[in-house]
């Protein structure tokens, strides 16, 4: 029987390695990998439905889940994860020093709806009350003048969120002072550079992130795997095999990680500490797929999603993914 071509558009990650060289194939699939960034896949795969099936931003997935009007079905796989402490960036002459302060200020976010952006203004509710109504917001670009949403907006009145001038960027608004902080999955270009005017909001933020895991056990998550509805409905069986392919994958990007440490095949002088703080703080499986283990994590985003306007009901995780991946067949 002939195996159906299907054409995936993911990042280029060490988890998703043996999909792209083909040592791990999919039941039934013969897959076309294009290892794209995710801007272009989001943006691709949005507005012109490019791929069978893509790597997808979690937060515009609930969004379009909860409208009801999704074109896409995801499976538990999470391709991207990122503690965000580390990705909130202060203009040094703002006086800001601590998050508190990040009150009645101006802040920046490419996207007021991206993940990352959904998971630093949670953290910053939760963690140091700081509510996402009490700062006003700027969207744009970061680095390129002209990026839009990618989802409409509907936010309650409290909220304010500006579009920047078409000619402005974001990097430039902060280095300014225009705006007094940015929130963003990326650097800007100017704290890349050096620029004296911008700092981190936490300078040690591996030290905060360590302990936010600690007591909160939640690894943000920032990206899931999606299928165009069309194609699952007329193959419902790709969601599982897709899922046992990528989660293949990833325990073998674990696997050869453990292997490098016991080798010392890494170019990398701490790696073994790494992996073994790594094992401590998470135990055997720091990345992992499926809706049980990640349970907590997702339903703490639609909370903050729904805190923060940009759902129009309460969803259940269990709308967000094909039935067939909720749980495992027993023998």
């Amino acid at each position: 029987m002939e195996k159906l071509l299907l054409t995936v558009a993911c990042g280029d990650y060490d988890r998703t390695k043996t999909l792209q060289d083909g040592t791990v194939q999919p039941e039934g699939i013969r897959l076309n990998y294009l290892p794209l960034q995710a801007e272009e896949i989001f943006w691709r795969m949005s507005n012109f439905l490019e791929f069978d099936a893509s790597e997808m931003s979690l937060s515009n997935h609930i969004t379009m889940v909860s409208r009801g009007n999704s074109p896409f079905v995801a499976i538990p796989v999470f391709p991207s994860r990122f503690f965000r402490h580390s990705c909130v960036f202060i203009n040094a002459d703002s006086g800001i020093q601590k998050p508190q302060e990040l009150k009645g200020r101006k802040v920046g976010a490419p996207e007021y709806s991206i993940t990352a952006a959904v998971w630093i203004r949670g953290m910053l509710q939760d963690e140091y009350g700081v509510k996402t109504h009490e700062m006003e917001w700027f969207v744009g670009g970061q680095e390129e003048a002209g990026r839009k949403e990618r989802v409409t907006l509907k936010l309650p009145s409290e909220i304010k969120v500006n579009p920047i001038a078409p000619d402005k960027t974001l990097n430039g608004m902060l280095e300014s002072g225009e705006i007094h902080a940015l929130i963003s999955a990326r650097a800007p270009s100017s704290f890349v550079k050096g620029s004296p005017k911008i700092r981190r909001l936490f300078p040690n933020y591996k030290e905060v992130e360590m302990d936010y895991y600690k007591r909160t056990k939640i690894f943000p998550i920032m990206h899931v795997l999606v299928i165009r509805r069309a194609l699952y409905e007329q193959h419902p069986w790709v969601a599982r095999s897709l899922y046992k392919a990528f989660s293949e994958a990833k325990e073998r990007a674990i696997g050869a990680m453990l292997k490098i440490t016991n080798t010392h095949a890494a170019t990398l002088p701490w790696l073994f500490a790494e992996v073994e703080e790594l094992k401590s703080l998470f135990g055997t499986d720091w990345w992992p797929y499926g809706i049980e283990p990640n349970r907590h994590v997702l339903e703490t985003l639609i909370r903050y999603m729904g805190e923060q306007g940009l759902i129009d009901r309460p969803v259940k995780v269990e709308e967000l993914f094909a039935p067939s991946t909720a749980g495992e067949f027993k023998i």
